[in-house]
């Protein structure tokens, strides 16, 4: 499903190598013979309220809008030691489900964290998607990572894990106790993971869109977007998918999204810059 008008407008800054329905890759290119870290950054923060602050406190005014995007920078990290941090790649996977699946964040987690440098546990994002009268389920992992290989290897237990039926009880009773009492889905996506309703019901609604990103051979050797490019990059893609899907995954409906880079650290500490000025505001 992709939608009429991106939320994030994101088709302007990705062009999407491949649209299949349990796999989706995606790269900004470059401009003026450099990869866009500019244009990717910018993407990153025109989601930072809509992925840090739940709906009801999204309502920005002349008033309040310095404090409200100053508080959604904080709850991302306050720490120097980022290089590790995994936020970033948290807030592309929620601009490729809100703007290419049509989705709609069920809760923010960031918005309970303990404190500032927290790591919030379970899975990196809980969204739904409405089918007419029925809710799709989706909960999202990410490995925002520089290595392929290390991204896919360290997915693969986490995706076992996540769909245990002890971890799946205590997930689905953690966002339940979270779910804004307000929000128009609130009753409809209480009733599916209710404790009582059976976990075969609310399995068979469950999608697990994985969003995996990784220093790419491809994007480091070229500078433009040429059809070569193109024809290397989709190579690489596919190649990844088939290593991902050669391996024992878990029986839930999975959707890979790759996001290749130029130099994740580059990217990295652009972002951090940006984020430390917000948070000065």
């Amino acid at each position: 499903m992709t939608t009429d008008a991106p939320i994030f407008e994101s088709d302007l800054i990705f062009d999407q190598f491949i649209e299949e329905i349990q796999f989706r890759a995606f790269s900004v290119g470059y401009e003026f013979e450099e990869f866009r870290y500019e244009a990717l950054v910018d993407l990153i923060f025109s989601a930072l309220l809509d992925f840090a602050l739940p709906a009801s406190e999204q309502t920005i005014t002349a008033i309040n809008a310095q404090r409200k995007l100053r508080r959604a920078a904080k709850t991302v990290y306050a720490t120097e030691k980022y290089g590790k941090r995994g936020e970033f790649g948290e807030i592309l996977l929620h601009i490729v489900m809100r703007d290419y699946f049509g989705s709609v964040p069920a809760i923010s987690k960031m918005y309970y964290k303990d404190g500032p440098n927290e790591t919030v546990k379970g899975f990196d994002a809980v969204h739904i998607v409405p089918r007419d009268n029925d809710l799709e389920l989706w909960l999202g992992e990410v490995k925002f990572y520089n290595n392929i290989r290390n991204a896919i290897r360290d997915v693969l237990p986490e995706l076992h894990a996540h769909v245990d039926k002890v971890y799946l009880r205590n997930e689905f009773l953690f966002i339940n106790n979270k779910i804004d009492d307000s929000w128009e889905y609130s009753d409809r996506l209480k009733r599916l993971i209710d404790e009582r309703t059976s976990l075969d019901k609310i399995f068979s609604r469950i999608k697990i869109p994985v969003l995996l990103t990784y220093d790419s051979k491809v994007v480091r050797s070229f500078s433009q977007a040429c059809e070569e490019y193109k024809k290397h990059l989709i190579s690489e893609l596919n190649e990844y998918h088939d290593v991902f899907r050669g391996n024992e995954l878990p029986n839930v409906d999975i959707v890979l999204i790759l996001i290749p880079f130029e130099d994740k650290k580059k990217l990295v500490d652009k972002l951090h810059e940006k984020l430390r000025i917000l948070q000065l505001i």
